[in-house]
């Protein structure tokens, strides 16, 4: 039996909820495109971004440990695929649309710099005269400008919907750019699903990483509450805490959020009345979200992780060292650049000097940087 994408579209019609969005009533592409055959047009969105350079990169970028530290601890590429999972459960239970959400999900990291967080801030310092750096808008512009994959137009001509929610993404680390859209808007339930879906991954998974380097002690969880109920849960009675207690402790911590955000989300959605995408956006709140004690619990949670871990010594020893490499590179490009490829300073007429040379420096892998470092200012290394 074959699936034509209008059978998948009528399938959506009955499945979705009314506040849910649906591919066939997409406001479109910038640019005309003939319809798929099979795949509706969120779905077609989804597999353009997994086939992005900028997707395939995130593999060697950091998400707290670099990549050279070992292969177990999460990357860029791994926390983004956890969030795609987590999102398309949440959307799956809510009755929004679960291709939209894994679309959302799978973009909403594409623009990190190497070495995480530490190098998205020292670019947003060089950058400070020039527009600053923000790894959202930068995930924006790789997909309607920076990935080259039509001869016809820049970027991957995605669907109103997608760049919509890129542009809409937030967390409590993130800002949001709203790029053409309504700034009186918010993002659509699909949007805010994503974006709770990206905390609740790296809540659960900077613990799981934290213990395993050891930089994290169990004995230091027990004052949290979610660790308290975590226990309840799975009735652990102390033993160490080996790989497989790890994991279960891992899993438990994103039932826990699932569970509150589904029962949360489905308790503001019914309340609130939503009977269309417009509704939700017209609210002056978000929908998607855990309850108000889950808040509190998830609060403390954060605080804790950021400071054990994000700010544990040897973290900010890789820290202060990333800020270190990703300048020198900037400033020896800019002061010389024609130690750069050809094709980059040939973007200069369009995106300026100092844009051009950050988009490269953002788009490298951590190793990639630090290969380039070496062949910059390392004597004995072959350039």
């Amino acid at each position: 039996m074959i699936v034509t994408r209008e059978q998948r579209e009528k399938h959506e019609a009955l499945i979705l909820a009314p506040y849910a969005l649906r591919s066939s009533e997409t406001r479109g592409r910038k640019y005309n495109e003939p319809d798929d055959r099979y795949r509706t047009a969120f779905q077609r969105d989804r597999d353009r971004i997994l086939h992005t350079t900028a997707f395939r990169r995130l593999e060697y970028k950091t998400q707290v440990f670099v990549n050279y530290e070992g292969d177990y601890y999460r990357t860029r590429l791994t926390h983004t695929l956890e969030v795609a999972q987590i999102g398309r459960s949440l959307a799956r239970a809510l009755g929004a649309n679960e291709d939209l959400v894994e679309a959302i999900c799978l973009s909403h990291d594409l623009g990190h710099s190497p070495f995480g967080h530490a190098g998205e801030a020292i670019l947003n310092e060089l950058m400070a005269e020039y527009g600053g750096f923000n790894h959202n808008k930068q995930s924006y512009r790789i997909v309607t400008e920076l990935e080259r994959r039509y001869p016809e137009w820049p970027g991957l001509n995605l669907t109103y919907e997608l760049l919509e929610g890129i542009a809409k993404h937030e967390t409590e680390y993130d800002t949001v750019s709203q790029g053409d859209f309504d700034p009186t808007l918010r993002g659509s339930l699909e949007a805010q699903i994503a974006n709770v879906a990206d905390e609740m991954a790296y809540n659960a998974h900077d613990v799981d990483d934290g213990l395993r380097a050891g930089l994290l002690e169990v004995e230091q969880l027990h004052g949290l509450e979610v660790w308290r109920l975590a226990q309840a849960q799975l009735g652990w009675n102390g033993k160490p805490l080996d790989d497989n207690w790890r994991y279960q402790l891992h899993r438990t911590l994103i039932r826990l959020q699932i569970n509150d955000v589904i029962d949360m989300t489905a308790r503001r959605l019914d309340e609130s009345g939503v009977q269309s995408p417009l509704d939700v956006q017209r609210l002056s709140y978000n929908l998607a979200g855990y309850s108000e004690s889950f808040a509190r619990i998830a609060r403390e949670w954060k605080d804790f992780l950021y400071a054990n871990l994000y700010h544990h010594y040897r973290v900010m020893r890789m820290t202060t060292k990333a800020k270190r490499f990703v300048s020198e590179l900037f400033n020896a490009y800019f002061e010389e650049p024609r130690q750069l490829p050809a094709e980059i300073r040939a973007q200069f007429d369009e995106h300026g000097k100092h844009r051009a040379i950050v988009d490269y420096i953002a788009g490298m892998t951590d190793r990639y940087a630090l290969q380039e470092w070496q062949r910059l200012f390392d004597p004995f290394t072959r350039t």
